[in-house]
């Protein structure tokens, strides 16, 4: 059954109307709202904040509230008073800092912003809409009047969504820049738009066998190169591929077509652009007054200052918007680290301790755990993922047994020691089998995902495909085998969009994926192959169930570094239901390699990733192999292998 957002929504404005003045006896904001608010403990400000189209004793126009405390006046400038910065003045709602009033035949689609002048020294500015829903994509963008009414279709993808994004599921996530997923080169390489790319992303994913989507930041930001990192419109997705009812039909689709969707949110830092949140009345509202807090170092942006009640208010609605109003399916947080400890990318005495004298943050952590906890308390189907880079203890576990409550986390460890030892040459190899095993020490230790994300093929680094070691073929299987290894891990997992296909060029944000490549083999031998293991995983439930317990795991072989092979079994709660898995790190195929397993009978090649219908060698079993009752690696039964040269073989007991 469709449904709609609850919302009031007004219509557009015709030329012929007159703009009246402002009435201060129509607003949304009760003495409550304002308590809430100023105490840290309002979730839903985007009701009450911003601008809303109103219809009331037929009366229509639009009602607009900001938060400037430390303001002087707060008017309303638009193309409806052509951008006057003094003909529409707000009112204030006293001590708790919001400005706020209603202005008469105001419709959807008015562009507007605060002209704020402030109590502190002779300083103006004119600002946009830190609660707007829809804002012009520019570098310097007016907010815009708009609503939020869409009927949707996705019933029973909700209906199901706890089943979907379960720890028990299979969760297999391709990350996605919109702006340069794909592009329309004929018309001036121009972006996709949310409705063009909806039915484009849905098919590809599908036909990969991805259980979810993840965007890069939609929200807000004035400037593209960022990928959307640094964000100001927190309530709005971007207006370079449409509208917010355009996202909106994005989501369903991919829902309509069995598909989730996770956003990148970014409540770690912002912009210091002049018409965003810094220096918001003349003062530093929602940043730090410090440089030693307020400053990014790594990206020259502000931070939130966590301990200030209103911007707890500002970033928890931020959060929970997105899961009201857009059906998302979770909000993977970034740069958690960044946020956790004050002397993060700090030398000595360029940060200040906490009141214990340590360098965590304890304002982050408490805002961490908040977010996390009101998520869940509000959708318990969904799920939150931290990107946290260091060894910060519970990262993925309760508040209340002292974790910081996220869902999940990244397993930024086993990215970079993976990445590092497949850009080896095979020869030296051995040399660096710790680089394999040593996961396994943690893995369950956090809810992990194992991410191959675009942080791994920009800023010189490459290709994914690039950054393997050896010639043209071995790159492939090299690749092959990275994949097939990753599958087989422990721990949910992440791609970013191209190296399912392996993208030559290292990405770049301005230019569409290079689609062509797949009229090659070898590329679209790498694509089978990703289809291949997206298939397995969902249909497996030894690949999927137990990712976050060490019962689903069991080495076989961890020590063989000589041959660089790794063996090893996945479980499900039956221990009737397993997967043996075998990686072969180099080029040598290994004949009659002995490997131990539980019991008898016929063991079926699952997957073989050097097949040649992915582009590989097709050394392997003939299809399967016989366990014989020779005892091997302290198992009664062992399979007689051959390992294929740089490849992964999953192999399953023949019912």
């Amino acid at each position: 059954m469709a449904r709609k957002n609850d919302r009031v929504e007004g219509g557009s404005v015709s030329a012929s109307k007159s703009i009246g003045s402002v009435r201060y006896d129509i607003s949304l904001l009760t003495d409550d709202d304002t308590y809430l608010f100023n105490q840290g403990s309002h979730f839903r400000l985007y009701n009450k904040m911003g601008s809303h189209l109103l219809n009331k004793d037929g009366l229509s126009g639009a009602y607009f509230a900001v938060w400037a405390p430390n303001a002087r006046q707060v008017f309303v400038m638009a193309d409806f008073n052509d951008w006057s910065k003094t003909s529409h003045p707000l009112r204030s709602r006293g001590a708790s800092g919001i400005w706020e009033g209603f202005i008469p035949n105001v419709g959807k689609g008015a562009r507007y912003k605060y002209h704020i002048v402030s109590q502190c020294r002779d300083y103006r500015v004119d600002k946009a809409d830190p609660f707007a829903f829809s804002s012009e994509a520019s570098s310097s963008p007016a907010s815009i009047v708009w609503g939020l009414d869409y009927e949707w279709n996705d019933g029973d993808w909700m209906a199901n969504q706890w089943k979907r994004n379960s720890a028990e599921a299979p969760i297999s996530i391709y990350e996605v820049h919109l702006g340069s997923w794909m592009r329309v080169p004929e018309e001036g390489n121009r972006f996709l738009t949310y409705r063009e790319i909806a039915p484009k992303l849905a098919e590809h994913a599908l036909r990969l066998g991805f259980t979810h989507v993840e965007f890069l930041p939609v929200m807000e930001h004035p400037f593209y190169g960022s990928w959307g990192y640094q964000t100001l419109g927190y309530f709005a997705p971007t207006g370079r591929y449409g509208s917010p009812q355009d996202f909106m039909f994005l989501v369903d689709h991919l829902h309509q077509r069995g598909i989730g969707v996770i956003l990148d949110w970014v409540p770690s830092h912002f912009p210091n652009d002049e018409h965003g949140l810094g220096f918001f009345d003349g003062t530093h509202l929602y940043e730090h007054e410090d440089e030693r807090q307020r400053i990014h170092p790594d990206w020259d942006s502000f931070m939130f200052n966590y301990g200030r009640s209103e911007v707890q208010s500002f970033l928890l609605s931020s959060a929970l918007f997105w899961l009201d109003n857009y059906h998302i399916d979770g909000l993977r947080v970034d740069a958690v680290a960044s946020m956790l400890y004050l002397d993060y990318s700090r030398k000595d005495g360029d940060w200040i301790p906490n009141k214990y004298g340590g360098k965590e943050n304890l304002e982050a952590i408490s805002f961490l755990r908040r977010f996390n906890e009101e998520v869940y308390k509000n959708y318990p189907a969904v799920q939150t993922y931290a990107e946290e880079s260091t060894a910060w203890p519970m990262v993925s576990r309760p508040n209340y047994v002292g974790g910081l409550g996220f869902g999940m986390k990244w397993d930024m460890g086993w990215m970079h020691d993976t990445l590092e030892y497949m850009t080896k040459d095979p020869v030296y190899r051995k040399f660096h089998h710790d680089r394999l095993t040593f996961r396994l020490l943690y893995a369950f230790t956090e809810n992990f995902i194992l991410p191959l994300s675009h942080d791994e093929v920009v800023h010189g680094k490459g290709s994914l495909l690039e950054t393997m070691s050896g010639d043209e073929w071995q790159k492939f299987a090299n690749l092959r085998l990275l994949f097939g290894y990753m599958y087989a891990q422990p721990g949910k997992k992440l791609l970013f969009m191209g190296s399912e296909f392996g993208q030559k060029y290292e990405w770049y944000h301005e230019e569409s994926l290079q689609w062509h490549l797949l009229e090659y083999p070898l590329h679209a031998g790498l694509l089978r192959w990703v289809e291949q293991l997206n298939r397995s995983y969902r249909e497996e439930p030894a690949l999927h169930v137990l990712d976050f317990s060490s019962g689903g795991f069991e080495w076989i072989d961890c020590n063989d570094s000589q041959n660089s092979v790794l063996t090893f079994i996945r479980k499900n709660h039956s221990e009737k239901d397993m997967l043996v898995v075998a990686c072969n790190f180099t080029p040598v195929p290994r004949f009659n390699y002995r490997v131990g397993v539980p019991h008898g009978g016929i063991w079926r090649e699952l997957l073989n990733s050097d097949a040649k219908e992915f582009g590989g060698s097709g050394h392997g079993n003939l299809g399967e192999a016989e366990a014989s009752p020779v005892p091997f690696h302290g198992r009664p039964f062992s399979l007689n292998l051959t390992l294929p040269p740089l490849g992964a073989l999953f192999l399953k007991p023949k019912e």
